[in-house]
This record gives C-alpha cells, structure tokens and sequence, in this order.
C-alpha cells in the first residue's frame, strides 16, 4: 500500500516549458495574462448589477462599505501574496492551509472553494443566457446558456493560454469600459462634457437629500453584506501565477497593485454614481446604477451599452470560474485529496478530467436552476454563499503559522510581507467574523442567516469527513507498516 506524499510536497508544477503527458502544468500564461487577471478578478460582474441595491440601502454611505470591503480584501490578498510569492503552486490558499493547519483544513476549504465556482458557473451562465436571448430571441435562453458553457469548455481544454486570451480581452474590456464611465461621468459631474445637459452638481448629491448616511450609520454594515461577494475572484491571479514564467514578480505585482485597482474600480466608480444622481432615485433600481448614471448625462442605447459590458463580465467569471475549480481539482489531486485523474495533465499542460469534472457538474447546476430555482438551486445558492468568508479566513489563519514556517525554512523567499503581523492578520479575522456575524441578523429568505447557516452545515459536513478519511487512512497505514 502506497502512502499519501508529506504535507509539505508543493503540486508538481513545469515553469520551464512544455511538458511531457501527465507531468504537470505548463507556463502558458505571459506577464500581459496574469495583469488582465489581477484586474479582471477585481472586477466581477456583481459591481455593474447589484450596485443598485447597495446604493438604495445605504446611501451615499455606500462608499463607506466599499472602502471598508476593499480594505479587508487588501489585507486578506496582501496576506496570500506572502505566502503566494514565497511558494507559487496551483492550489494556493488550499495547499498552504494543508501544510499550516493539517491535511483537513486544505481538503476542506479546497473542495468548498470547488463547489462555490460550479455554483458560480450556473448563476453566470444563466446571467449571461438571458442577455443574449434578449438580443436573439429564435434561441432559447437554455441554448444560449449551452452554447457559453461549451465554447467556454472549449477554450480551457485547448491551453492555458487560451484561457488567458480570452481573459485579456474580458478583462480589457471591463478596465476600458469603466475608466471611460470615470472619465464621462467626471467631466458631466462638473458641466464639462460637451452635448450633455446634465446640471454641473459637482459632489452635492452626496450630503443633499437626507445627508451622506440617510438611514443612518447602520446602514454601512448592510451595504457590506450586499457588496462583500462582489469583490470575490481577487485571489484567482495566486492560482494562476502557478502558470507563469516568473509566478513570483506575477504574485508579487499583483499583491502591490490591489489597492489601486479597488480604489479606482469600485470607488472611484460608484463616486460617479452617487454624484451624477440622488441616491433616491428610482432609476438606480429599476435600471441599475450604471445605466442610470449614463442615462442621466445623455448617453444613447445606455442600457444595450451596459448589458454589452455586463455580458463580458459574466464570460470573464464563467472563464475564470471554470479555469479556477479546475486547478483547484488539480491541486487536490496532487495531494490524494481528489480522484488520481483530476492530476494528470494532456501533452499541452491542461487538466483535461478536472475540466470536464467541473463543467459537468456546472451543467447540472445549471439544470436546477431551470427545473427547479426556488428549491433545489436556491438550496446550492445559500450553501454556497458564504464560503468566500470562509476562504479568507483561512487564509487568514493560515498566513498566521505560515510567516513563522517560511522564516525558519526560507526567509530569503518572504519578498512579500503582510504588513503590522501578526496584529493587522488578528484585526482583519476579528473584521471578518465579525461579518459573518452581522449575516446572522438578516433574516430574509435567501439572506445572510440562510447562507451563514447552510454554508457552515455543508462545511461541517466536509471537515467530518476529511478528519474520518484521514484517521482511516493513518489507521490503514498502521496495519501495514511492519513493527
């Protein structure tokens, strides 16, 4: 009987190269790659749709939630960028969590992160069916659905680099779009923009109509549960940078650039909205915030002009989402936590059976969400929606007793260093329970207690029974190894 590889075997992956079948991954991925997916992971498409709803929630104040998201998801990435750049492998927060905190916690949070990215892949796919089906009407919505997961599908088996192109272009698209809405909107803002009649309000929305916090300070807490989940993907460049020619200056330009890329992305955008319109007006519901704010300045078609961008946003994270559950397979793989299959590798570098394992059980999901959306669908949504926080928490735990190991081992490799340890990694997990905490008190259907409750069922669940297979697996180990 074989035994499983130590704790500390990093999956095998080939930076030199292409590689022989069944060896390992493969650099595909260049430097223009890993940029676009460290914006791209940013910018999901949850920014353009459920901005609304925060805005009607908190306000103007809505700033205020996003700033305090941004700042825990710095913190979280600034975290996993130490432990990335020292260490660049294809199962990232999951293989440092395996060697951290014991071969359970990485199963565990591996198979969770899994789940959540093939429930993600339903929810973008149909997200993206029924724009499309707007558009052409003679193919179903079920079709449209179909025809994205299959080209999508398509593109990931082909390399890794045709992941990455695709995802250059996605996320072009999405930096290209908003830098332009920042730009239109600051010159409408201040009655700078030619052809526009848009009264030169400058920042007075802000404070005008029932002050800056019109439901009060409480409100920010409700805006940060209704934007935290958009922020999710920012990790994907870790996983990725396992792909790359230099994964270490990959990992560590990533790491440095995300204060910016949220400050600019998410700040500066949603400080267009609430300054180009009253936070009460009913456009920003009905239509949503983008296409309100472009409405409202004179821009023809915004709605067809939005949906376009949307459009991308959801192929970008349908991309991304099946390249990340993929690798995730992989890595778990690696570490005889997941079928011997999902390891090995076709002549180009992909991880064909890992692919194929995800995107079916996106179909399924997918189905439930057409057969049965209130029940069995909004079932796997809840159970999945809080995973992100646990994510983070273990990253968070497991940067804790990751710092000491890589000081003792390899102190030369810490090129990337969490800032204030081990005070700021306590504050930024005190921060997030303290979230997860706030869900419990949204008690509407679908809300925060069902997703904070399922999730920590389900997650239960996994770590019984990665604690029952490892004890069975020493025990079988025992009876083989001579006295």
């Amino acid at each position: 009987m074989t035994t499983r590889p130590p704790v500390s075997a990093p999956d095998p992956v080939t930076t030199t190269g292409a590689a022989s079948a069944g060896s390992g991954l493969q650099a595909g991925l260049k430097n223009r790659h890993l940029s676009m997916i460290a914006i791209g992971g940013v910018i999901g498409a949850g920014l353009f749709v459920g901005s609304g709803s925060g805005i009607a929630a908190a306000g103007p104040g809505i700033l205020v939630s996003y700033a305090l998201v941004g700042i825990l998801v710095v913190l979280v990435m600034r975290m996993l960028g130490e432990m990335a750049a020292a260490n660049p492998t294809s199962g990232s927060f999951s293989a440092y969590a395996d060697r951290a905190l014991g071969r359970w916690a990485g199963f565990t949070i591996g198979w969770l992160y899994w789940f959540f990215w093939v429930v993600v892949l339903a929810v973008e796919a149909t997200a993206g069916a029924k724009i499309l089906a707007g558009w052409i009407p003679a193919v179903p919505q079920w079709g449209w659905a179909l025809i994205v997961m299959v080209v999508l599908t398509a593109s990931n088996l082909a390399s890794v680099s045709s992941y990455g192109e695709f995802e250059f272009w996605f996320a072009g698209i999405k930096v290209v779009a908003i830098a332009a809405f920042i730009v239109v909107g600051g010159l409408a803002i201040f009655g700078l923009l030619p052809g526009s009649d848009h009264p030169a309000s400058g920042f007075s929305n802000l404070t005008a109509h029932g002050g800056f916090l019109p439901h009060g300070p409480g409100a920010i807490l409700t805006g940060v549960l209704m934007v935290v989940f958009s922020f999710m993907g920012s990790e994907i460049v870790t996983l990725a940078a396992g792909e790359s020619a230099d994964p270490q200056g990959a990992v560590t330009k990533a790491t440095n650039s995300v204060i910016w890329r949220i400050a600019v992305f998410y700040l500066g955008s949603i400080l267009i909205v609430v300054s180009l319109l009253r936070w009460d007006d009913p456009a920003i519901l009905k239509d949503g915030s983008y296409v309100a704010a472009l409405s409202s300045i004179g821009i023809p078609h915004a709605s067809q002009i939005m949906n376009a961008i949307v459009l991308t946003s959801v192929l970008s994270c349908l991309n991304s989402g099946l390249y990340t559950a993929s690798r995730m397979a992989f890595s778990l793989a690696r570490r005889s936590d997941a079928p011997a299959s999902f390891g090995r590798t076709t002549q180009r570098g992909v991880p064909q059976a890992a692919i194929l394992a995800s995107v079916v059980f996106g179909f399924v999901a997918v189905a439930f969400n057409y057969l049965w959306p209130d029940t069995v669908f909004q079932f796997l949504l809840n159970s999945s929606g809080a995973i992100a926080l646990f994510v983070w928490l273990v990253i968070c735990f497991s940067q804790l007793r990751m710092r000491r190991i890589i000081e003792r081992e390899t102190p030369e490799k810490l090129v990337v260093r969490m800032w204030l340890y081990p005070y700021l990694t306590w504050a930024t997990i005190a921060l997030i329970t303290f979230v997860l905490g706030y869900m419990l008190t949204d008690t509407a259907d679908g809300g925060g207690r069902d997703q904070v409750v399922l999730s920590t069922l389900v997650a239960l669940g996994v770590v019984v029974f990665a604690l029952v297979r490892e004890r069975v697996g020493r025990n079988a180990t025992h009876e083989v190894t001579p006295s």
